[in-house]
């Protein structure tokens, strides 16, 4: 009897599986496109304290920074003035920021100013402990507004006061300052914004200006170099010695610069980050290169080195390197280092003498010819891979144009504006006395 057949076996049971709900992941933000308040938590603190360490070295560099490297460079009788203008200036503009310029330079607008109503007369910059929000820029989402403005307070800051070295030891000190306040709202503010604000006209067109080339260098040397032709030059200049005081100062001011010049660049990376780290770095090696191209220049030319041309030179590379701390290799640093360090030796001396300016300090010499050269060269060395942008030398030339117009033929205007006002030079008198003396008197004694 043959065996039954086996059966087959039971299929396994089904085991219902619950439906699952399936919910999307949440949308991305979309970037801020002004000003705006956020949670607090969306703050990164590491940028943060970055951008608040750069802001305090960038405003280290104007005081007491350039106050030293101006005031060892002048006659002695006018040491005290040259310091005051510089300090006068720092608070004078850092009102006039937060009344209004920072609302002109870094919200939208047009491409031409901006146009933040709320942010006029000290308005923004909003921090509500209880709601847990804060203010940020649309440039600048991952750190407060209020530390943002301050670092590009900064900034105007000391392009404001570079100004000084073309005009010493012959301006009113209240023409000064109603030139300088005028300036800094009709011609800083609106140049910040057509190059740093997303919506600016430069910035569209893809002007490469990282840390100020443009904005901070070319602009106060060429008003400089207007502010020298029109003041006219100094009693005895070109027939006499002009000694400076101290040169010592000079050197601690050139320190202060150099030191304060990584928050100037590493901090416009906006980032505790690579791109900060790398601005740092380039920004050394262009200002030890400008030093020692200015000082192998001049060892050729007149047979030996100076104190004064070390500290010339390494702001000459520092100032040529500021449009591409944030766009070009180390190598590129040291090409840009040396070129400007060759470039602003000449525009010190050989050009200084063709344009027949009394440049007291060489504003122009080593700001314009420093930030002209560095915006060319950003054009032809930024590197895709470093800086994810192309450079191109034509538009940068455009940029260059624009800046040079516009910051001329408005310094004119306000100069003509300040002279109906109060007048823009002191007397003969005044000017033989000293402006120590004349304007507050004080002096530095024995």
């Amino acid at each position: 009897m043959a065996p039954p057949a086996s059966a087959p076996p039971a299929a396994p049971p089904v085991l219902a599986v619950p439906a699952v709900e399936v919910v999307a992941a949440p949308a991305v933000p979309a970037p801020p496109t002004k000003p705006s308040l956020v949670a607090q938590s969306s703050i990164n603190a590491a940028d943060t304290a970055w951008m608040m360490t750069s802001t305090a070295l960038v405003l280290l560099m104007t005081l007491p920074g350039l106050a030293l490297f101006y005031g060892g460079m002048v006659r002695k009788k006018s040491v005290l003035n040259t310091m005051a203008s510089v300090v006068a200036i720092a608070a004078m503009v850092s009102l006039l920021w937060f009344a209004g310029g920072y609302a002109i330079a870094f919200t939208p607008g047009n491409s031409w100013i901006g146009l933040g109503a709320d942010r006029l007369w000290f308005g923004g910059l909003s921090y509500l402990k209880e709601g847990g929000m804060v203010a940020v820029s649309h440039v600048a989402p991952a750190i407060p507004e209020s530390v943002y403005s301050m670092f590009q307070l900064t900034f105007a800051i000391i392009t404001a006061a570079l100004v000084v070295g073309a005009i010493v030891e012959r301006m009113r000190f209240s023409a000064l300052l109603w030139f300088i306040g005028l300036w800094s709202i009709f011609v800083y503010a609106p140049v910040a914004h057509w190059v740093w604000e997303p919506g600016g006209w430069l910035a569209q067109m893809g002007v490469l200006d990282f840390a100020g080339g443009s904005v901070v260098h070319i602009n106060a040397g060429i008003t400089g170099l207007v502010c020298a032709y029109v003041l006219g030059p100094r009693r005895g200049y070109g027939r006499e010695p002009f000694e400076p005081f101290n040169l010592g100062l000079t050197m601690a001011g050139a320190g202060l610069l150099w030191v304060g010049w990584f928050g100037f660049n590493a901090g416009s990376a906006v980032a505790s980050d690579g791109r900060a780290g790398l601005a740092m770095a380039v920004t050394h090696i262009a200002a030890s290169a400008g030093a020692i191209a200015w000082m192998l220049g001049e060892w050729v030319v007149r047979g030996r080195p100076s104190l004064l041309g070390l500290c010339s030179g390494l702001v000459a590379g520092l100032v040529a390197i500021t449009p591409a701390a944030g766009f070009v290799t180390p190598r590129a640093a040291l090409l840009i280092g040396i070129v400007a360090g060759l470039a602003c030796y000449w525009g010190a001396t050989g050009l200084k003498r063709m344009l027949n300016a009394d440049d007291s300090l060489d504003v122009f010499g080593v700001h314009g010819i420093g930030g002209i050269v560095g915006a060319l060269m950003t054009g032809l060395l930024a590197n895709q891979t470093v800086s994810g942008v192309e450079g191109h030398i034509g538009t940068q030339l455009v940029g260059v144009v624009a800046v040079v117009l516009y910051s001329g033929i408005m310094s004119v205007l306000l100069l003509w504006v300040t002279k109906l006002i109060v007048g823009l030079r002191v007397d003969d008198a005044a000017e033989l006395a000293g402006l120590d003396i004349s304007q507050h008197r004080e002096h530095m004694g024995n």
